[in-house]
């Protein structure tokens, strides 16, 4: 949470007065540390597959998962046209409810102005 807000450790505990102390700073670049001996796309590190030893342990089992959002936003995706008319769009998840509250407002603004 600190590094996402960008706010000392101290602060975040509710002792600190926003102040970056020397202890918030070493917390900090120990964690930024921590992160990047992670690997960017499975989140594991080195240590997680390997025993004292230094021996290969299967400590993790890859699965398959079916995200229904995740495909809504691939379907959608494949209606963005390729090249310049396509530059900067994007596709996001709105509920299905906020979609129909939307339509009815546009609806009612459209028949006001007529």
């Amino acid at each position: 949470m600190c590094r996402q807000y960008g706010i000392p450790h101290s602060q975040f505990k509710g002792v600190g007065n926003g102040t970056w102390t020397e202890r918030d700073q070493h917390k900090a670049l120990a964690y930024e540390e921590y992160l990047r001996g992670a690997c960017p796309q499975c989140g594991t590190r080195e240590s997680d597959w390997t025993d004292p030893d230094g021996e290969y342990v299967e400590a993790y089992v890859a699965q398959s998962h079916k995200c229904f959002g995740c495909e809504e936003i691939a379907m959608k995706q494949r209606e963005i046209p390729e090249g310049r008319a396509g530059d900067g769009m994007k596709v996001l998840l709105i509920p299905a409810s906020v979609l129909a509250a939307q339509h009815i407002l546009d609806e009612l603004a459209h028949a006001q102005q007529q």
